[in-house]
């Protein structure tokens, strides 16, 4: 039995084996369709989401499985002070298979160890969130045909941004990849990931400000929302919300075979103007995302 805790956990050879599953399904889903009947995916989801909780009911249930779950903690024995290792336990009685979302990071890593079925982390505070970064990297794939020579662009908040450190992770595997960090000094990412990820394997990157001097020598603009629910301070949020806006006039410079990519939920940091601009393929990642859920619980009930 295996679970997916960090994106680390899996690697490069199976990464690129799940894109193969999720591309196959995408052209075949027929082929796919009964192949969890039988199976059931508990969503144990102690923090709010939309995409990651819908798309892992949808993957379920398009693979022929059931889902059951909860979608806040308050819903859930949580509220009464059971522990996380507790619930996993429980919830291995009952289900195949779990996806977990919790605040606090580590919290999927400990289910992990006590649940008797696989547990896949769904979010983990501002630490992991690796069936992100699989949907990200299926959209890269799918949309550039390749992750190798490509000049990555991620901007804003790349401090508690957990889908910007897991991509880091993944694509630093990948050759002649380079990095432009674009950031505020307050929001910069963590030394950790350039220790871990970058430095050792003498990865170019650059770290800056101004998203507009850098956007001409973009493949991929990863665009994130700052994020309220990391902040202790709110007057640090509300200063720093707004300080990059991607609008029409901001694109003039940028390639016309970029692609924009963003984990959503969207808050402003993107115009809706941009939706319709053909370099936007950041509501096509969600379509990607349930592919790859696909792939992701086929590879650990192993009937793939």
């Amino acid at each position: 039995m295996r679970s997916l805790i960090d994106i680390l956990d899996l690697s490069k050879e199976e990464i690129d084996d799940l894109i193969g599953t999720a591309c196959d399904i995408m052209d075949h889903p027929e082929k796919y369709s009964e192949i969890c009947k039988g199976k059931k995916l508990a969503t144990l989801f102690y923090e709010p989401s939309t995409r990651t909780r819908l798309s892992f009911e949808a993957a379920m249930y398009e693979l022929g499985g059931n889902c059951l779950g909860f979608s806040e903690a308050n819903s859930s024995s949580a509220a009464k002070g059971e522990s996380v290792s507790d619930t996993a336990i429980i919830v291995s009685n009952y289900a195949d298979i779990i996806a977990m979302r919790h605040p606090k990071e580590g919290a999927p890593l400990v289910a992990s160890m006590k649940a008797s079925v696989p547990i896949i982390n769904a979010g983990d505070g501002g630490h992991n969130h690796p069936t992100q970064t699989l949907t990200d990297l299926l959209t890269i794939y799918k949309e550039c045909g390749t992750f190798d020579n490509l000049t990555v662009g991620l901007c804003g908040d790349l401090k508690f941004g957990r889908t910007v450190h897991s991509l880091i992770a993944a694509l630093s595997r990948y050759t002649n990849v380079k990095f432009i960090l674009i950031s505020p000094d307050e929001l910069k990412v963590p030394d950790y990931v350039k220790d871990q990820y970058l430095d050792p394997k003498n990865i170019e990157y650059m770290e800056t400000e101004d998203l507009e001097s850098v956007i001409p020598e973009l493949d991929i603009l990863y665009m994130t929302r700052v994020q309220r629910e990391r902040f202790f301070n709110e007057a640090d949020y509300i200063r720093l919300k707004n300080r990059y806006i991607l609008t029409p006039q901001k694109l003039v410079t940028a390639k016309k075979t970029m692609k924009i990519l963003h984990p959503l939920p969207r808050v402003n940091e993107i115009s809706v103007s941009v939706d319709s601009d053909p370099r936007a393929v950041y509501f096509r990642q969600t379509l990607y995302g349930k592919f790859i859920r696909m792939a992701l619980i086929l590879k650990l009930l192993e009937v793939q």
